[in-house]
């Protein structure tokens, strides 16, 4: 014969509340049943009509965790029901809703039977308090593991278990991530009984409320504010769909992928900019002008019926929980090399198994995009020849390279056509970069940092000129010098040089 476990909800609020069907099962079992806790307001009431009850409250006491709360129960329910064959176990509200007790046993069907016998959940009770109707758009949501990037704020939020004021200032904490601190929320506690109170009280409050306790939820309205939307994806995906739609922007709604591949180059260099600037936000900006960037190609992806902003980060995730295998499976990585390595070793596998690589013989230069400015594709050129063995390895014939085509560029300034001369300049910029490569330094990266600094320390000469009421092209080399000079000594001042 199975051992078999009925589970009885209480409801949310006194006595007067409980169906009758559940009333009768309790009367059923008035002899002896197991509770989760007695901090109910329907015991006392059961209680005085004959019932009795072995609570777990003692094992709260003994717990810091919740987790380590309702494992304990669990294994006594089964202890108990182990001796006994058949038990009855009360707990809050409906058994299904907001009870880990009752999944955990759920869980269990291969030991005992578990038989859930009904209950009024507290949702009823809160969406009569509330006045509101779920089929508008609902999410309830546990205080204790509530994540603030999960909440829909255009739908009703009842948030559980905030018991207490600590757990409450979780909750606020969390909440003003997403809104503002005087946001008005309303704190319901013991809905559906006579001790019923309702509480509207800014989101900077919610911890001082008084009423708090185990019968405790917090409502949060639908936010109806546009601005106080803005900071949500979904919003954002909207403007632009709007942008692109057929009373949008006749500029949005022109663009293709080509005529927008200019602007993806443009962003990303004020982007490095923003960075160089230590500028937080002037980066938040450029991030978003990048973003944007994303946006609209997917947006007008999806407007040509061919893939939307999901299927662009659908594939994002997929290969980064691919790519790290150390991370997201049983992969291996000790060091920042290993991780590289193993990255190139399932990007290519990743194309091969794609059939990108038709022929046999696939270049190792394979890979590289064609518009990359020419410093970064000579940088990456070398690299990619680099880890076939195409290298030297160590820096002293690097730079007996680089004198030789040095200089062979001299000899044809002098001797050689202009379109010769240009070849060979080529090659001295291309060891250079192979210099850079060797000591790990990005040329691109570099380049750009000398073209702002020489930006930065001329229009310091500017200004000087000017301020002076001069003019710059009648000032002597001499002069134009001692300014440049003067710009740089005041640079390494502002960073603490010398």
């Amino acid at each position: 014969m199975n051992k078999t476990i009925h589970i009885i909800g209480l409801g949310a609020g006194d006595i007067n509340q409980l169906p009758l069907g559940v009333y009768r099962k309790l009367k059923e079992n008035r002899d002896h049943m197991f509770v989760r806790t007695e901090d109910h307001p329907v015991i006392e009431d059961l209680r005085l009509e004959g019932m009795r009850f072995t609570s777990f409250d003692f094992i709260y006491e003994d717990h810091d965790q919740f987790e380590d709360v309702y494992k304990k129960i669990v294994e006594r329910l089964l202890e108990e029901v182990a001796e006994k064959t058949s038990i009855v176990y009360a707990v809050p509200g409906h058994p299904m809703v907001a009870e880990a007790t009752v999944q955990s046993l759920l869980q269990q069907t291969d030991e005992v039977d578990v038989v859930v016998e009904g209950g009024q959940s507290f949702l009823d009770a809160m969406f009569s308090a509330l006045k509101i109707d779920p089929i508008e758009g609902f999410q309830l949501v546990d205080g204790v593991t509530i994540q603030p990037e999960n909440l829909i704020l255009t739908q009703h939020v009842i948030i559980g278990q905030v018991y207490d004021q600590l757990s409450a200032s979780e909750v606020k904490l969390a909440l003003m991530e997403r809104l503002p601190d005087d946001y008005e929320v309303v704190v319901v506690t013991a809905a559906g009984s006579e001790q019923e109170s309702i509480e509207y009280v800014p989101l900077y409050d919610l911890d001082r409320v008084a009423t708090l306790s185990n019968l405790t939820a917090v409502y949060l309205p639908p936010v109806q504010s546009e601005e106080l939307l803005y900071r949500d994806f979904s919003k954002l995906r909207q403007v632009i769909k709007t942008l692109r739609g057929p009373n949008g922007c006749p500029w949005d709604r022109k663009q293709t992928h080509e005529s927008l591949k200019q602007y993806a180059v443009e962003e990303t260099y004020e982007l490095l900019e923003a960075i160089d600037e230590q500028d937080d936000e002037h980066l938040v900006e450029e991030l978003g002008d990048v973003l944007l960037q994303v946006l609209l190609h997917a947006q007008i992806g999806e407007d040509n019926g061919y893939f939307n902003v999901e299927d662009v980060i659908k594939r994002l995730t997929e290969k980064m929980v691919r790519r790290h295998p150390h991370v997201f499976a049983n992969g291996h990585a000790d060091n920042e090399d290993e991780v590289v390595s193993n990255w190139e070793d399932i990007k290519k596998q990743e194309k091969s198994e794609a059939g990108r690589y038709e022929d046999a013989r696939v270049s190792a230069l394979d890979g590289i995009p064609a518009t990359l400015p020419s410093l970064l594709k000579a940088f990456k050129l070398q690299k990619k020849a680099a880890k076939v063995g195409f290298d030297w390895g160590e820096e002293a014939p690097m730079w007996m390279k680089l004198q030789e085509e040095i200089a062979e560029w001299l000899h044809e300034m002098k001797e050689g056509s202009y379109d010769t001369a240009v070849e060979e300049f080529g090659d001295v910029l291309f060891a250079f970069v192979n210099l850079a490569r060797y000591h790990q330094i990005d040329p691109e990266e570099a380049l750009r940092q000398t073209n702002e600094k020489f930006s930065r320390r001329f229009r310091y000469i500017e200004q000087a000129i000017d301020e002076r009421g001069d003019v710059f092209n009648e000032q002597s080399l001499v002069e134009l010098n001692a300014l440049w000079d003067k710009a740089k000594e005041e640079e390494k001042n502002n960073k603490g040089g010398i």
